[in-house]
Formats: structure tokens, sequence, C-alpha cells
């Protein structure tokens, strides 16, 4: 035989797989947070973009973010306040009113479309690796930064409509209050949103639960009228909405710090929203975009 003909040994290969992971793999959950730091550029570039270019098919553009409280808070001052009289006994009703509806719809179209940006953006989940919370915390952020004219505008109103009310130290308080409330819209979103990622028929469910929520946190009535049904009236303020509402209506209309209770119990829906919201979506990233 000769020495072409000889097949030549095969060599053992040691390789140190250690340091490799799974495509698509969850990483632990500190990773995780992690990875959503290094793509903050991404988020606000993105939420600050969507900003820019949202509304340019309607002739009015972002006027309309203005527009819908206003009118839905006309709509409601005409069948609440004057045919059904719900605000007999408030003090400055359309005050109360103009920021019920107003910081509603903040919250309102956080949520919804928080809850909505993993099926809105399928194409992009199943194209590109990345952290999917990225998703709805840009599409929170981006209502934020779109509502600063709007909580603009509802100060305004506030001033402007008599009985007006005087700018005191305490408007200053707004600012941690919808710091808060924003927090708890990105924990709420971030449910929801694994959620309608694997039952889209919750998107049908959620405008009622919206409204029947807005019913439920004293937008356009008093608590008051719950005070010979303690166990309403205790389910109406425990609700984060109205706690809300009432902290910035103590600061804007009345001139009343809000209570250390009160900021207690938005901070504990807020940072417990945000912490089961944050878990929550972590634990199913593997299964975004595989359905």
């Amino acid at each position: 035989m000769s020495a072409t003909d000889e097949t030549p040994a095969v060599q053992p290969l040691s390789v140190d797989l250690r340091g490799l992971h799974r495509v698509g793999a969850r990483p632990g959950f500190v990773d995780y947070l992690v990875q959503l730091w290094n793509y903050r550029q991404f988020v606000f570039f993105d939420a600050k973009s969507r900003v820019q270019s949202g509304n340019r098919r309607d002739r009015l553009g972002s006027a309309w973010l203005l527009l819908n409280p206003v009118l839905n808070g006309l709509t409601y001052f005409l069948i609440f306040g004057l045919l059904l009289n719900t605000g007999a006994g408030i003090e400055n009703f359309i005050g109360y009113l103009v920021i019920g509806i107003f910081l509603f719809q903040f919250s309102s179209r956080s949520i919804t479309n928080g809850a909505r940006s993993l099926q809105q953006n399928r194409a992009v989940v199943q194209a590109f690796s990345f952290p999917r919370a990225t998703l709805p915390i840009a599409i929170n952020l981006r209502e934020l930064l779109a509502n600063v004219p709007v909580f603009i505008v509802m100060l305004l109103l506030v001033l402007l409509i008599p009985p007006t009310e005087a700018v005191t130290w305490l408007w200053l308080l707004i600012l941690p209050a919808i710091a808060l409330q924003w927090v708890f819209n990105l924990g709420v979103g971030l449910i929801l949103a694994r959620i309608i990622s694997k039952v889209n028929d919750v998107v049908h469910l959620l405008s009622f639960g919206l409204r029947a929520w807005m019913y439920g946190s004293g937008v356009f009535y008093s608590f008051e009228r719950f005070i010979d049904h303690p166990v309403l009236l205790q389910i109406v303020q425990l609700n984060p909405l109205f706690v809300v509402l009432d902290i910035v209506r103590d600061c804007l209309l009345y001139a009343q710090v809000p209570s250390w209770q009160s900021w207690a119990l938005l901070g504990t829906w807020s940072i417990g929203a945000l912490a089961v919201g944050a878990v929550y979506f972590w634990q199913a990233e593997e299964t975004y975009g595989r359905d």
C-alpha cells in the first residue's frame, strides 16, 4: 500500500460550549433589564419620531391630541353636568371635569397602545432579535411626550375658565403624580401586551374595560355620593386612577397638600404594576412572534 492510500488519523478536537447561547433564548431577568437599558437610545428615538410623525394623515395633525379631550369634556359636561347634574355640590365642576377627562385619556391611550404593541409590530418581532419590552416602553414614552402639550392646555383651562384658580407651588406636585401614573400605565401595558399576543380576542374587551374603569374613577362625579355605601366608597378610593385625579385636583383646584396616604397608595399601585408587568412580560420573552 502506498503512502498516498493511508487514511489520516482523526484527531480529537475539544470545543468549549460554555460560552454559547441558544439563539432567542430568554436571558436572566437582571440581564434583560441591562439589555433594555442598552436600548434606551432606540426607545427614545422611536418615541420621539412617532410623536413627530403622528396624525400626519389628518389635516389638523397633532391638534387632535388637544381636540379629543376638549370635545370629550364638552360632551360629558352637557350630559352629566347639565342634564344629569352629577356636578351638584362639586366646587369648580368644570375644572374637576377637565382634569378627569384629560388624565383619563392619557391612561387610556397609553394602556391601549402599549397593550397592542406586540400585535401591531409582529413583523418586526419576527424579523429582528431585541428585547421585546422596548416596544411597549417606547409607546408609553411616546404617549407621555405627546401629552405634554395636552397637560399644558389642561392647566390653561383651569386658569382661564371661571371660576379661575390661582397658581401655587402645589402645582409642581402634578409632575410626580403624572410620573407615577405613567409608571402604572406601563406596568398594565406590559401585562396586557403579553396576554393579547396570545389571545387576540382580549383587544375587543379592552375598550369595554377602560370604559367601566372611567365610570368607576370619579371622572365626572364626586366620591361623596357613596358616603352611605362604605364598600363602594372603599373600592372607588382604592382605584389608582381615582387616586391620581384626587391628588391633581387637590393641587390645582383646592390648594391642598395631598395626604401621604394618597401618595403611598399611588406609589404602591405604580411600582407594583411595573414590577408584576416586567416579570410577567419577561417570562414569555422567547414566545413572542412565534405563534
